[in-house]
């Protein structure tokens, strides 16, 4: 079998057994995300350094994608198959051998009722201006959610929308909105060339990717104290934590006044995880804090008193605010997750089973001082 057909017979198989992710390792058999579980496809043979060194050279077909894997040892592209969808593919090295992944995207952009996603979490769309955040671990949904709200805005708004990606995924047709959507290394040459004329090409909405360093933070504060719609992804657990993550880029001085920009112009930040699903046409579920910046909120973070977020959206819940622990309990009375599944990846299992007991204790609905 030719390299470049054994990859493509494992994206349709990724397609006909609803798998998110194929991994590729020299010295392994080939492996399909399966419901967030990983499954050894035996009946394929162990990959041979060759086999792998064929399949990512002919994905890195410019001289200079193929430098710069080389240089840094890991490489972004992305890949149409037709009838099957796009796949967003990191090849990279590891033990002085060849590795790849795979992450498959529907050919379909999603909405937020076909991601299982909470009706308050459309909201975010509905913004005129400031800096909205989606944060959590890889591989957390992350980018579907920001492509649901992208394609929502599209659909009602008058607007045009520049989605800075690396690399695209979904592909948007124009509807009410006009979308441009520019590929890192394709159309423009760097993140920071990108920033650098994003506020010159007319745009009321951006789609900025990750928030990389302190630069990228600037510019999203920046852009949203201008008028902008400002949408970032971020490594962070939750929203206090979002809020620290966002000081560490910046040295000590300056925290004091990036904390007040952000108290000004933050207005969500949605934290999730994607949960293994019981209900049987469902992979994986979200599991999602959501946090508006109310004034409560925007003045705690002012004041530098992150640990009272939290009790500040448990006062707000009539605002469509919740917690990881309110998201895990709505998922299991909604039949999507078990109960063995929510106390694994709450952080307090003797509250959440209280809570799914129905024994509240009244202390959480304190008011924040």
């Amino acid at each position: 079998m030719e390299n470049n057909e054994l990859l493509l017979k494992l994206m349709h198989l990724s397609y006909e057994k609803n798998a998110s992710d194929i991994h590729l390792q020299v010295g392994s058999h080939p492996v399909l995300r399966i419901k967030g579980e990983l499954v050894r496809l035996e009946e394929i043979p162990v990959l041979q350094f060759t086999v792998l060194q064929e399949i990512i050279g002919g994905l890195l077909k410019k001289e200079q994608d193929r430098k710069a894997f080389e240089e840094q040892g890991s490489i972004d592209t992305a890949l149409g198959v037709k009838d099957v969808g796009r796949f967003r593919i990191n090849m990279f090295k590891q033990r002085g051998s060849l590795s790849l992944v795979a992450r498959r995207i529907s050919n379909v952009i999603p909405d937020f009722e076909s991601l299982n996603l909470p009706p308050s979490t459309s909201k975010i769309s509905g913004f005129l201006n400031g800096l909205v955040l989606v944060t959590g671990p890889t591989g957390s949904g992350k980018s579907s959610t920001l492509a649901a709200v992208i394609n929502n805005i599209n659909k009602n708004r008058t607007c045009h929308i520049l989605c800075i990606e690396d690399p695209i995924e979904y592909l948007y047709k124009n509807e009410k909105a006009v979308i441009t959507q520019r590929e890192l290394g394709i159309d423009v040459s760097s993140f920071k060339m990108a920033l650098r004329y994003a506020v010159r090409q007319d745009p009321d909405v951006i789609l900025a990717g990750e928030i990389r360093d302190g630069e990228t933070v600037e510019f999203a504060l920046q852009a949203a104290e201008t008028g902008h719609l400002v949408f970032g992804t971020l490594h962070s657990s939750n929203a206090s934590s979002t809020i620290s993550r966002l000081l560490n880029f910046f040295p000590q001085e300056r925290q004091p006044q990036v904390r007040k920009n952000i108290s000004m112009h933050l207005r969500a930040v949605v934290s999730q995880l994607l949960l293994p699903s019981v209900k049987e046409e469902v992979q994986r579920v979200p599991a999602c804090e959501i946090m508006f910046v109310s004034p409560l909120i925007s003045r705690l973070i002012s004041e530098g008193k992150d640990d009272k977020i939290l009790k500040a959206m448990k006062a707000g819940k009539a605002e469509g605010m919740q917690d990881f622990e309110d998201a895990l309990i709505d998922l299991v009375h909604r039949e999507f997750i078990d109960e063995e599944t929510a106390l694994k990846f709450v952080e307090n299992p003797q509250s959440l089973e209280m809570k799914l007991k129905g024994i509240y204790l009244s202390e959480e609905g304190g008011i924040v001082s």
